[in-house]
This record gives C-alpha cells, structure tokens and sequence, in this order.
C-alpha cells in the first residue's frame, strides 16, 4: 500500500507558512485567519494544518470547530483522524463530535459542534473557550449575519440571528480564529459575523476591509483549484421546457397563463412561475429522467472498464445527488427514482435526506461512505459541505438562484474521485432548467476562469445573455401549477482556462481508500465502547442468574449498571476515551456480584439487596 500523501493545494501550502510564522512568533499580530476557498477545494483540511503547528507550539491548547449541520460533524472528525494526512503533518491530534454536555472535549485536542448547539447552550462553550488558549474554527461563515446594531433596528428573530447573538462571545473569547467559507457574500446581502468591513456608503454593498489589523486573507479561486486538478470541470446538460399555471386570487377567479418558455429571459415576471411549476409538473420528471439515465450509463461504462458484474457494487463507479425545490417535491421524485428500478434495488439504491425524513443521518453516512445507495434526493440537507466524492451527476431541481447556494450544489459533483480512475477521465455531470438567471450564474462563472468573455451590454437578453435582476428565492404566491413539457436539453462544457500538462494525472489505486485506512472518529469510538461495556453488563447478569448467583426477577442488568457507575466513581456518559478503555478492562477483570455491596445503602435497590444477603439462599433454590 502506498504510503504518498495527496499534494498540499496552495492555499493548504499558504497556510502552512503562515501557521509556521505564527507558532514562531514571527507573526504575533495575526489572530484571524480567513480562508475563502472555492467549494470543493479541500479546506476541511486547514483546521487540522493549522492546530498540528499551533499546539506544538503552545500558541493553543484546545480546538472548537463549530459547524452549520450536524450532518457535518463527523466530516470534521475525520479530518483530524485520516491517517493519510496524519503522517503528513505529523500529528496525533482528535476532535470528537460534541452535544451540550459537560467537558465536551474528554481529554481530547478538541470537539466539533454545531451553530445550534451553541445556541443552545451559550454559557457551556463560553467557558470552554475562556478556560484554555482556543482556535475557534467558524466553519461556512457566511451563515452568520452581523446582528442588528444600529438604532432603532429590531433585533433578528430567525435561526441565523441567534446562531450570530451565541456565537459573538465566543468569537471575542477565542485566542485565534479561522473563519472558512467557500463564499464571502451572503444572498440577503447583510453583512457577515467577524469579518471586518469598511465604513458604510449609501447604495453599495459591504466591501469586506482586506487589510484590516491582525487578520490574514487566503483564498483559493475555482479557476487556481481547476489549474491545480484539485477540482473537476463541469458539464451542463440545460434543458429547456414551457409552463402552464393557473394565476389570481379565489375571489377574482384564476385564469390560465401560458405555456411559458423557461429560457424566454425577456419576459421576466413569467421565470419565476414557469419555474415553479416546471420543477412541480412533468417538466421535473424529464430532467430527473435525463439525471437518471445519464447516471446509469456512467456506472455501466465504469463497470464494464473494471470487468464488474452487472450489479456488482464498487466505490468509483458514480452517484447521483437530486437536490428537490421542498420536501413534499422530494418525496415526488423519490417515488418517481423507484419506480424506474425494480423494487428490491430501488429500496437499496435511493434514499432520501430531508429534516422531516426518518434516519436521514444514516441515508447520508451510507451514500457518502458505502458503494451503495447511489443515488440521495435532498433539499437543503446534503448540498453545503457534503463530502461525497462519487457524486458525478447532479439533477439541479431547486428554484433557488443565489449564486453562493449554486456554487455550493455544484462542487457536490466537482470533487476529484480517488476511486473512478484518472483525472482527465472524469467530469461533472449538471442537469438544470435553462432558465436565464441560472444561464448568468454560468456565464459569470465561465467570465472568472477566463473561458469566455463578458457579454457585451448593447446585446438583447436572452437565455445566452440574460438580463441582470433580482431574485427572491421564496417561491411565487398565487399561482396553481398546471402542466409543463421539455423542449430540448443542450450542453456546455465549463473547462479550466489554462490546462497544466505538466502535472500528470493521478494513478490509479495512488490514494488509499478511506474505508481501508480512516481511523475510526472519536464520537463512534465512544459509541462502541459504551455498547461493548453494556453487552458486558448484560453478559455477567444473565451468567450470575442462570449459575444462581443472584435472585432472578427484577432488573439484575439495572442493578449491575448502577453498580458499575459506583464502583468506577463515573457514568459512562461523561466518560473520556481512556476512562471508557479502562473501564472495559476492570469490567473484564471482575465480577460485578463481588461489589453488589456498593448500592446497599440505595433505597431503589434495597429490596433485592435483603434477599441477596439473607432471604434467598442458592442451596436452598437448588433444592440443597
């Protein structure tokens, strides 16, 4: 097995340097660093560079990364545990996945939580960060708008405002920061939390202040991460359609508007509509079809270059990700996917990632960890900072236009495949509506890599060159959707400006699978040990019952547990890593009847206790 890393990108190798000058004193003045990375650029991997350096040096004694999902968590542990990177950087390092309990650290580098639970429970990670010297890594920064300040404003009542009023003092109480974001701009266009600003001017956006004392700037451009092959090209399959809708209130009566081409970017008050009830109608299913089968000939192509079987699952072989415009759509699409497959590899190769959906934490640990399922449908959950590497199609069925929300669905697809082969062999695979701002999304993006060049202003508007508006993402009021159709699909290949052949492409089999070589993180060690220690708990009180060693009736297993706790001085869910280790080994070592003694004194077990000690006699039950 290999033991090479993968190379260090250049903002992983800015970084570096930057951490270096720091942990040596050399750059003191630097407490903020902020990284803006393209999405799919790898910057999971600067919080594990920057606390490798930083505790070595003192300069830090604890790490809290604070994530926007849960879902995101274990990512963050990972990162800390892939042995791959740990040799790299010579680190022993873990965080683990933490919720609002007591010490969420337990004796490790760190923990990873979420924005929530720092809302949840301010004052617990306050005195955690003023406690020890703290890196404070702010995982997708931008979801957090700068609280209302000025007079006269009403304070923020949404989710967001109270991520940013708990995560204010934190941030103030943090030794270092490292603020990530794979966009420094948010759709409402408020400002973001921690980040510097120049003075206000009437009628322009906020302009972030670059040079602001103690804060260093990396950044890391799609077209840098297409040059380095850090990131893979797109391929956009737009397909085109018309709408049918019903419009006007109860009252007035409703009347049919249409049909409406999607791509008709002259006529603006029908894009939104004509959206919203394509991606609800007929229109939704073609594209999704088109997602579908453009996936399945993918996977065959790759089996066949391996000399797989027909169903026979392997890592590389490609995913689909179907992001839905809402829930009640997700579910639509879902039985739509089944429908299409037989019933038994439908339920095996489709799962679905909403809040409302049951185990939608273990839909999204299988499709970004095991060969099967292949295909997730989602709507929000899965598009920012889901770490599935297979992903080489997306069915983009979501009326949302924010260029930071698109830009986050597009690098699901846009991460370089370990396991489908070399680099110029793959490519992501976009399906979309071709709608005229989705068209300017593209068109902007092809601008910054040079690929194209700006449209000029005096051309009419079209699906090519559409007219620049403003897009509220909320969906339409007032409209019934009827029916739409598709028109046609076309397909745009958004390739990197400069290709760089002096880099060849990676081999195959260079990286070791994540399945063969990730150290388990943290939080599933816990999770195992504290199920072993039960097992073992459950174990001796079934041997004593059945050896009559103790009365049967009763909870013997309860009675075992408490004391257990007793006899170690500590329940199992406080305990540390080491503690869990060591109490599975005193567990192994003695018997729990041996110390019944412990809880004689414990009203709830005092009953059982008499007749352990005086009424119930073995030889008796046995018949002696």
């Amino acid at each position: 097995m290999s033991t090479a890393h993968p190379p260090f990108r250049a903002h992983q190798r800015t970084l570096r340097s930057l951490v270096a000058a720091i942990a040596q004193g050399e750059a003191g003045d630097v407490t903020d660093i902020l990284a803006a990375v393209t999405p799919g650029g790898g910057k999971s991997l600067l919080p594990v560079i920057a606390a490798a350096q930083l505790i070595p040096a003192g300069r830090i004694e604890r790490v809290v990364w604070v994530v926007p999902r849960d879902s995101l968590r274990l990512q963050a542990e990972e990162a800390f545990a892939d042995p791959v990177w740990r040799r790299a950087l010579g680190h022993g390092l873990s965080l683990r996945a933490a919720d609002n309990e007591p010490d969420p650290a337990r004796g490790l580098s760190g923990y990873v939580t979420t924005y929530q639970a720092v809302a949840a429970a301010p004052e617990l990670h306050l005195a955690e960060a003023l406690r020890h010297r703290t890196l404070l890594v702010v995982d997708e920064v931008h979801h957090l708008p700068m609280p209302a300040t000025r007079r006269g404003e009403a304070p923020d009542e949404d989710e967001a405002g109270a991520w940013s009023r708990a995560m204010r003092p934190l941030l103030a109480a943090a030794a270092f920061r490292l603020l990530l974001s794979g966009t420094l701009e948010r759709a409402d266009g408020r400002r973001i939390l921690g980040l510097p600003y120049h003075p206000v001017r009437t009628g322009a956006p906020p302009e972030i202040d670059l040079d602001a004392p103690g804060l260093a700037v990396i950044g890391y451009s799609r077209a840098q991460a297409l040059a380095e092959r850090a990131v893979l090209p797109v391929n956009f399959g737009a397909l085109d359609g018309e709408a049918s809708w019903l419009e006007g209130g109860r009252a007035a009566g409703q009347s049919r508007v249409g049909p409406h081409r999607l791509s008709a970017g002259g006529v603006r008050v029908t894009t939104r509509p004509a959206l919203f009830t394509a991606l609800r109608t007929g229109f939704a299913s073609e594209l999704l079809g088109e997602a579908f089968h453009a996936t399945r000939r993918l996977r065959a192509r790759r089996r066949l270059e391996r000399g797989l079987g027909a169903h026979e699952a392997a890592p590389g072989l490609g995913k689909l990700l179907v992001v839905a415009p809402d829930q009640a759509s997700a579910r639509r699409y879902l039985g739509t996917l089944r429908a299409w497959m037989p019933a038994a590899q439908g339920e095996r190769d489709v799962r679905l990632a909403t809040s409302s959906a049951q185990d939608a934490a273990g839909a999204l640990a299988a499709f970004r960890l095991l060969p099967e399922p292949a295909i997730l449908v989602t709507v929000a959950m899965a598009y920012e900072g889901l770490d599935a590497p297979e992903v080489a199609v997306v069915a983009a069925l979501t009326h949302v236009r924010s260029r930071p929300w698109l830009e986050q669905m597009l690098a699901r697809a846009t991460r370089v495949d370990p396991h489908a082969g070399p680099y110029s062999g793959q490519q992501a695979l976009v399906f979309h509506p071709d709608d005229p701002l989705f068209a300017r999304f593209r068109a902007e993006l092809e601008t910054e890599q040079g690929h194209a060049t700006r449209p000029r202003p005096d051309r009419p508007a079209s699906a090519e060159n559409p007219e620049r508006v403003i897009w509220r993402d909320e969906e339409p009021g007032g409209i019934t959707p009827l029916e739409s159709n598709a028109l046609g699909m076309r397909y745009a290949m958004l390739r990197p400006r400069i290709p760089d052949p002096a880099e060849g492409a990676p081999a195959r089999g260079a990286t070791p699978s994540r399945a063969s070589l990730q150290a388990e993180p943290p939080s599933l060690s816990e999770r195992a040990l504290r199920q072993r220690l039960s097992a073992q708990v459950a174990a001796q009180a079934v041997e004593d019952e059945a050896n009559l060693r103790m009365p049967r009736g009763g909870s013997l297993v309860h009675r075992y547990n408490a004391v257990l706790k007793r006899a170690l001085g500590k329940g199992r869910a406080v305990m540390t890593l080491a503690e869990l280790e060591a109490a599975l080994a005193w567990l192994e070592r003695n018997r729990l009847s041996d110390h019944a003694h412990l809880i004689e004194a414990d009203a709830r077990y005092a009953w059982s206790e008499r007749q352990r000690r005086g009424r119930w006699m073995p030889e008796r039950a046995a018949g002696g």
